[in-house]
Parts: C-alpha cells; sequence; structure tokens
C-alpha cells in the first residue's frame, strides 16, 4: 500500500494514539510469560510456532528469554491482509518442521476472535502434534471469540480498541514499536 492509498498519513495516527502499554509494561509481560513457557514446556523439546505476520515480533522477544532447547518455525494464515478488518482466512505459508509426536507452542500477536488461531491449532493437530499450546502476547477484552479457543499463555489484555505496536500493525504499519497503542477513540469506533 502506498502513501497514496491511505486516508491518512501514519504519522498522524501515531501521534494521535493513545499508549495502551508502555515498552517496560510488555517487556515484564515477555518476561512473565517466558517464565511460565519453561515451566511447563521446557522438557519437551518443543516447537515455537510464529504466526506471520503480527506474531513474529512476540515470537522472537519470547524465544530470546527461553534457554532450553526448542525450535522456532511460522506459519502464515491471515484474515486481515493489511485491512483493519478480518476477512476470509488464507493459508500462505505452510510450517515446515516436522511436528508429528511434537509438543507445539503457537505464539500470536493478539487473540480477538480467534479464528486465527483457532484453525493453526486444529492445523498443528491434523499435522500430528501431541501437545498444541497457545501464548499471545495481547487478548483484547470483548465476548465475540468465535470459536472458543483460550490461549495457555496471556502477557497482556487490552481495551475492545483496534491496537497496534508490537508486531500488531496499522495498515501495515508500526509493528516495530516497542510499546502497545490503541487508535484514537473516535477512530476506533469507525473500524
Amino acid at each position: 500500500m502506498n502513501c497514496d492509498d491511505m486516508s491518512r498519513p501514519p504519522g498522524s495516527v501515531l501521534e494521535e494514539a493513545d499508549v495502551i502499554y508502555t515498552e517496560d509494561a510488555v517487556r515484564g509481560a515477555i518476561d512473565r510469560m517466558a517464565a511460565q513457557v519453561t515451566t511447563l514446556l521446557e522438557n519437551e523439546n518443543p516447537i515455537i510456532l510464529a504466526v506471520m505476520t503480527g506474531g513474529m515480533v512476540p515470537a522472537v522477544w519470547l524465544c530470546s528469554k527461553l534457554r532450553f532447547p526448542h525450535q522456532l518455525d511460522y506459519v502464515h494464515a491471515t484474515r486481515y491482509v493489511g485491512a483493519t478488518r478480518g476477512g476470509d482466512l488464507r493459508w500462505r505459508v505452510e510450517p515446515r518442521l516436522q511436528m508429528s509426536g511434537r509438543s507445539v507452542l503457537i505464539v500470536d500477536d493478539i487473540l480477538d476472535e480467534g479464528i486465527t488461531l483457532d484453525a493453526v491449532a486444529q492445523h498443528c493437530r491434523r499435522l500430528g502434534a501431541t501437545d498444541v499450546r497457545v501464548a499471545v502476547l495481547v487478548r483484547k477484552r470483548h465476548s465475540r471469540n468465535r470459536t472458543g479457543i483460550q490461549p495457555d499463555f496471556v502477557g497482556l489484555e487490552v481495551p475492545d480498541r483496534y491496537v497496534f505496536g508490537c508486531g500488531m500493525d496499522y495498515e501495515e504499519y508500526f509493528r516495530n514499536l516497542p510499546a502497545i497503542y490503541a487508535l484514537a477513540a473516535e477512530e476506533s469506533k469507525n473500524r
């Protein structure tokens, strides 16, 4: 997407956004999640499976804190494709590591409606994973979880607003931000 396609320049969106969690709060959440994952999976030789593109950032941060053997892989299944509203699930890349007989920890940026995470978890089970767990950096507070999937590890909870940073994007921008932001309240209502 180029700047001519956007309704507003990305810089103005960031300037008007509300900080939901600071960089220090996010780091603390990653540290807590890493301790919980270690307790459960340190003797399992797990595959850590990042859900691209949003799960890439929290997966790398989480893996950097894990001091036990694990392998890192990814899957690319998305409902957003640069949009701010989810559509049909599209599979772009399958995992490359053999999952049969393995423990798998799926890592994503956010649990919103649960459709993508549920589909990835089911796919891992079909590929023979014996234990499938889910970790999300953030879980959105609302009652629209359409699949009932519940993460085993949650870093932070966010209000029911459009959030970005820490892997989550605004029109493919701002995944790199180390803090979590929400669109200005008025703009969040329109998304």
